[in-house]
């Protein structure tokens, strides 16, 4: 059972951003993901467990409606249903690796891709790819990214989700860690939008690299992580 989501208590930090409580499990989770020693196979396991956790709390925002439903024991029973369709967006390349715990919690869902690079020329995040569901539009967009660092991708992806006529305020950015940078300067752009964190931590340093962070999520995730120092056959 996912763990409830607190407002996060800091001043500094916007009001619309959300993180998974902050239980012993959960640290003992984020303990084992940030080991440098911590093998391909333990890292997938346990980040796909943090992953099923902000997919459950992010499912969490999305509205209600009353609905009235008849049980096997012939009793009427007054619930909710939710209020409209959803879908996941993911920033490629490491937002892929969430699109199986959305999948897991919602059945046939539909998921779009989004690749999001760094211009050399200009240093600004530049959009290269992109295919959503055409009915994007009249969808909750849970938005997959596992890292926040500077925003930069972040704000890019909602930009261009926006473009194809989705409200800001039907988007929930679903992220892993986060920094405090990156959270202010993503929530400033887009207030009316929603985000589901797992985890912020102290800050960038002067690389951009999330500290203490841990390391490249994508390449950590990647067979060729374990193979890095072979010679080639």
């Amino acid at each position: 059972m996912a763990a409830s989501a607190t407002h996060v208590a800091t001043a500094d930090l916007p009001a619309n951003v959300f993180k998974l409580a902050q239980t012993t499990q959960l640290e003992a989770l984020y303990t084992i993901i940030r080991d440098k020693n911590t093998s391909r196979g333990d890292f997938i396991f346990y980040t796909d467990r943090i992953i099923r956790l902000l997919v459950e709390e992010g499912l969490n925002h999305l509205p209600v409606i009353p609905k009235t439903i008849e049980t096997p024991t012939g009793v009427k029973y007054e619930g909710v249903g939710f209020e409209g369709r959803i879908c996941g967006v993911s920033i490629l390349r490491a937002g892929e690796a969430m699109e199986a715990g959305l999948r897991e919690v919602c059945r046939s869902v539909r998921i779009g891709k989004i690749l999001i690079q760094r211009d050399e020329e200009t240093a600004q995040a530049k959009l290269f790819y992109s295919k959503l569901p055409p009915d994007i539009a009249s969808r909750y967009v849970l938005l997959l990214d596992p890292m926040l660092a500077t925003g930069g991708s972040a704000v890019k992806a909602v930009e261009v989700l926006k473009e194809h006529g989705v409200p800001e305020n039907r988007i929930i950015f679903i992220n892993l860690i986060a920094s405090p940078q990156g959270l202010s300067a993503f929530c400033q752009k887009f207030p009316q939008l929603r985000v589901v964190t797992g985890w912020i931590d102290q800050g960038l340093n002067e690389k951009a690299y999330i500290i203490p962070g841990l390391g490249d999520f994508g390449e950590r995730r990647s067979v060729h992580h374990v193979m890095r120092g072979f010679p080639e056959a």
